[in-house]
């Protein structure tokens, strides 16, 4: 077997959601909403099934949704693509993959800043390259450039850039992201940009897409996401957007990864995009009030919360709570005691991870917060 894969555990999000099954724990941990998706893309989807081709879609996505993600782009971030810059993958996963299998060879780096989304780093290896860790410092997350330069040598191919990024919920100021862009300048660097969370901005903040810096359009491979802008996680419907010379390479990765995504989720995705710019802010709306309502709770019940200003995410400090215990040993003692699943942050890095923080998913109804906060304030009077 390959010892990548034989040595490799299972994602801590599919092992907190199985523990918390087992023990009927309030799922705080994957990262998935229970509500937000507008009705009217459920029904699209169903009508496509009932009207539209059930057979293999073009490979690099069917052109109405190329299409209309390029128009969304052009609309929502000024970026001057086209629907030939897209490919339509199976979940951005897929996309990221692709992209670093299409952009690293055996023996480059790649430079990803932690914590960090746990697929990065395993595709990486994959790709025969190795990944090299930036480490953001909480509570601030703030980008360093002297980080950045110390861990670019000449080995160094790309760097994966995630913003609005996850785990922290930090979104990157226009001074962090011309940091990153003069660096990838400088050192001729290729940037993936994982921006799934482009459209969960809270608080009325704007985001700026990386390929729109000068020089950056030409060297940016962009990572979108219909299940974070539309709360569809389980449509699995991602896509690139790349520029030409590159475009064509990262379609070639996707097509033998999964070749193709399901017609109707991709018509219903092209409908969402094109007619549903209304839905966006009543959903960010929303989401705000999910993450008032838990970081009152949790603050109530004494714990430290760290800010969170983008995505469905919040971190909680343990030690600055007063609990003893570190993020795997709290998490795994939460969900059994208390019944409540987090995610441990140390699940998100390998070089000196950090070990105080555990990271909730705020994007649920009332009643799922109330429950998840009622059995924190549990786990901090057993764990204390």
């Amino acid at each position: 077997m390959n010892p990548l894969y034989e040595q490799m555990q299972t994602s801590v999000f599919e092992r907190m959601s199985g523990l918390a099954a087992k023990f009927g724990a309030v799922n705080l941990g994957q990262g998935f909403p229970d509500f937000g998706w507008p009705d009217e893309i459920l029904e699209a989807a169903a009508r496509a099934v009932k009207e539209g081709s059930n057979q293999y879609a073009p490979s690099r996505g069917v052109m109405t949704l190329r299409e209309a993600v390029a128009a969304h782009y052009r609309r929502h971030q000024q970026l001057n693509v086209s629907a030939d810059q897209v490919c339509v993958t199976s979940g951005a996963t897929e996309a990221l993959g692709a992209a670093i299998l299409a952009t690293v060879s055996p023996g480059d780096e790649v430079v990803i800043f932690t914590p960090a989304y746990d697929s990065y780093a395993p595709m990486i290896r994959r790709a025969g390259a190795t990944p090299v860790e930036v480490a953001l410092q909480p509570p601030s997350w703030r980008i360093d450039r002297a980080a950045i330069e110390a861990a670019i040598g000449p080995k160094t191919r790309a760097m994966i850039f995630n913003n609005p990024h996850n785990p922290a919920g930090r979104l990157f100021d226009a001074g962090e992201l011309e940091t990153i862009a003069d660096v990838a300048r400088e050192h001729d660097l290729t940037i993936i940009a994982d921006e799934v969370w482009e459209q969960i901005v809270l608080d009325g903040q704007g985001f700026r897409s990386l390929a729109t810096l000068p020089g950056m359009a030409e060297r940016t491979i962009k990572i979108g996401s219909a299940g974070k802008i539309f709360s569809l996680t389980g449509w699995k419907v991602g896509w690139m957007v790349a520029p030409a010379e590159l475009a064509g390479t990262v379609s070639r990765a996707h097509q033998f990864l999964t070749f193709s995504t399901a017609p109707n989720l991709q018509a219903a995705v092209a409908f969402g995009l094109d007619e549903g710019d209304a839905w966006l802010d009543p959903m960010r709306a929303r989401f705000e009030r999910a993450r008032d309502r838990m970081t009152a709770g949790l603050r109530g019940a004494g714990f430290t919360v760290l800010d969170a200003a983008a995505t469905y995410f919040l971190c909680v400090d343990l030690k600055a709570s007063g609990i003893d215990l570190d993020d795997e040993a709290f998490a795994a003692a939460a969900v059994e005691q208390a019944g409540v699943a987090v995610v441990a942050l140390s699940a998100f890095a390998e070089q000196d991870p950090p070990t105080n923080l555990v990271r909730l998913c705020f994007g649920k109804k009332d009643e799922t917060i109330d429950a998840g906060v009622a059995a924190m304030a549990k786990a901090k009077a057993l764990l204390s």
